[in-house]
């Protein structure tokens, strides 16, 4: 997609948005990277996650998201035998449960949501290595004493080595010569050396080596020589449970390298469903909709909003405040009215490919054209749209725009010549899929030549038959529909009593300027007015009238082709319904055809549910009659005799998903993960 038409959209706010809704790191990552496809079967994938997610949210079905990290760096540095650090390996098992709890999220959504569903398959198993990590690790990342049989022989050593120590100090501190040169009578460690704070002037009457000296150099913290031998045999303990952790830390690093490469594919998957995740957050956020999309080429926007506009309403872009000077407290935010977006209705591709776009400068035409691009290319990023049910969008190959003053400073160009550059780029990009967005086409030179050159860009677009929106205040291009049944003429709505734009987009109407009213409403001499109207008059002659029978009749006419549309949007949601019904029918016949052949294997022994008496309160069959089509069932310590059809088994058997490859994401890649501590050779001897 066109870099440069994209910054010109604002996509990267789009970005943001999405972002902003995302779970994790995972997620917000890819949502800063999300871009538009121009694979029609990507983007309808897309599409269908995007409406799973936000129904499953509707439904209370939140993904369980919380403690997953993005871990990948750390899992690289396994893979290549770095040895990870305690609390990196804590990370690690954090973000393994998060896996495990997403993975069977994804198991418990799959009936209803076959396409989240589906994602499970791309998620590996890591139980082995979860429960290694586990087993040598507490959550806040220290080694276990249970890590290893050595492990725990050691500190036990250690810990009696340090409890010697301290009845020594213990009993030098009940020495009333020792207490005279005390600081404060107890001992204390520096590091892993157990120390006695001794007043400065008093150093030299104790015997032993000083570790440290207080910030006032009043105190001198001194590791006594009556426990020089024994500090030298827990150096050395020290010494051996360190080789010890840093051992078990190497397994540890071992069991995750192993399973490397299913969990990065793993975490790659958990991060397009964050994304997946957020796109629905947004969705349901912002009252969104999926788009119908088509290969004919139709563009149908019906009730579109811009949703940058109305995130900026929303507050959700902040503005910085004012500056002030000093200590002045910056002045109260003045009061504003709640403002909302209003919708536009706009169709291309159906008569006419062209639309060209009138009306009085601060109109609204701009927002138009930015908010027909900006869903074009948000749709093909697999995101809803705000637009009503219904709207249809084909697959653009590129989005081109030239949009607002883009004078080059760096280039010495003016304004007109960055547009003439910027269009002439256009027109050597667009295809007939393409969709083409030109604003104040013809503006920044002489009328007249402008309005020429803009007839010439126009048969240039018509010619290429590419979707196209230009916006335009010139007369001369106003009437150029009426010259081409491919061309139609659109008007944005203008309050002349408040000189405030109304936005609303009307396709068959031709805007106008609304110079001299403009004039006359901001006080300009009557007579001026009265004189620029008589040129005006002079200027036109006798078209007006042809011109208002003209438009009249294409305005009827577009008012004909919305109701059909309306009813064509209508019919089509009905027929989608029916379809979604049909199919929910045959999955709910299939999974009762699965039922009935999982009761019909019961046998005694096998663990079954029976729901009136709770779905949290399994039971076992314990006797079959089925020839009463009825059976004993042991619930806790009582026996209950239950129809057979009442019956639902825990495990229904379903057919074997074919195992990944090795090394992949699936299930096989995780299970070389398994192994014992004890097991793992020493290499440091």
């Amino acid at each position: 997609m066109d870099t440069h038409t994209l910054e010109l959209l604002e996509f990267e706010k789009v970005r943001t948005l999405v972002a902003a809704r995302a779970a994790c790191s995972l997620g917000k990552d890819e949502a800063r990277r999300m871009e538009p496809s121009r694979d029609l079967g990507e983007i309808r994938a897309r599409q269908a996650l995007t409406t799973e997610m936000a129904d499953a949210l509707v439904a209370g079905l939140t993904p369980p998201f919380g403690g997953l990290h993005d871990v990948r760096p750390l899992v690289r540095r396994a893979q290549v035998g770095s040895m990870l650090a305690p609390e990196e390996l804590a990370e690690i098992v954090e973000s393994l449960r998060a896996v495990r709890n997403l993975d069977q999220w994804l198991a418990r959504v799959g009936d209803e949501f076959p396409r989240l569903g589906a994602l499970k398959r791309e998620v590996g198993e890591f139980s082995s290595v979860i429960n290694a990590i586990e087993g040598c690790l507490d959550n806040r990342g220290k080694v276990l004493d249970t890590a290893s049989r050595k492990l725990s022989e050691i500190r036990r050593e250690v810990g009696q080595a340090e409890e010697r120590i301290q009845e020594t100090l213990r009993r030098m501190l009940r020495s009333s010569e020792l207490k005279r040169i005390l600081r404060y009578p107890n001992f204390t460690m520096v590091g892993h050396h157990y120390v006695l704070p001794i007043a400065k002037e008093h150093r030299g009457e104790i015997q032993g080596s000083v570790h440290r000296t207080s910030a006032s150099n009043e105190t001198v913290f001194v590791e006594p020589q009556a426990i020089a031998e024994q500090s030298a045999q827990l150096s050395f303990l020290r010494a051996r449970e360190a080789k010890e952790v840093r051992r078990i830390l190497r397994w540890l690093t071992a069991q995750v390298g192993q399973v490397a490469d299913s969990l990065l594919g793993s975490l790659t998957t958990l991060a397009e469903l964050d994304l997946v995740f957020a796109r629905g957050r947004l969705s349901l956020d912002y009252k969104m909709s999926p788009p119908d999309f088509n290969t004919e080429g139709r563009l149908v926007l019906r009730g579109a909003r811009h949703p940058l506009l109305e995130a900026l309403f929303r507050g959700e872009f902040k503005t910085p405040a004012p500056e002030t000077d000093g200590d002045e407290p910056p002045p109260p935010p003045e009061p504003t009215e709640p403002r909302s977006v209003v919708p536009i209705d706009v169709h291309l591709g159906l008569r006419f490919n062209i639309l060209v776009v009138t009306g009085p400068n601060t109109g609204g035409k701009t927002v138009a054209l930015k908010t027909v691009g900006l869903l074009a290319v948000m749709a093909q990023a697999g995101l809803h749209v705000p637009a009503h049910q219904g709207s249809q969008l084909p697959v653009f190959d590129a989005v081109l725009a030239d949009i607002g003053d883009e004078q080059s400073l760096e280039q010495s160009l003016s304004t007109f010549s960055s547009h003439i550059r910027r269009v002439s780029e256009i027109l050597s990009k667009a295809t007939e899929h393409s969709l083409v967005m030109l604003d104040e086409l013809g503006a920044g030179t002489d009328p007249a030549e402008g309005a020429a050159l803009g007839r010439a860009i126009l048969d240039e677009l018509d010619s290429i038959g590419c979707r196209a929106i230009v916006t335009t205040h010139l007369g001369d291009l106003k009437t150029y529909a009426f010259t081409n049944p491919r061309t139609e003429n659109a008007a944005v709505e203008f309050d002349l009593e408040t000189l405030r734009p109304l936005y609303r987009l009307h396709t068959g109407d031709i805007g106008q300027s609304n110079a001299l009213q403009i004039a006359r409403r901001l006080n300009l001499a009557e007579h001026l007015v009265a004189r620029a109207g008589r040129y005006l008059q002079e200027a036109q002659g006798d078209r007006v009238p042809e011109l208002e029978i003209v438009q009249k009749l294409r305005q009827e006419a577009e008012a004909a082709r919305q109701s059909a549309l309306t009813a064509q949007a209508e019919a089509e949601r009905s027929r989608e319904a029916l379809a979604q019904r049909l199919t929910d029918l045959q999955r709910e016949a299939e999974n009762d055809a699965r039922l009935v052949e999982a009761r019909a294997r019961l046998q005694p022994g096998d663990r079954v549910v029976v729901p009136r008496f709770g779905y949290d309160r399994p039971g076992r069959v314990v006797k079959l009659d089925p020839r009463k089509k009825t059976a004993v069932v042991a619930i806790g310590m009582m026996q209950w005799d239950v129809a057979i059809d009442e019956l639902i088994p825990q495990v229904v058997r379903t057919p074997d998903v074919p195992a990944a490859p090795a090394g992949g994401k699936g299930k096989t890649g995780a299970a070389r993960g398994a192994g014992r501590l004890e097991d793992f050779r020493d290499e440091t001897g």
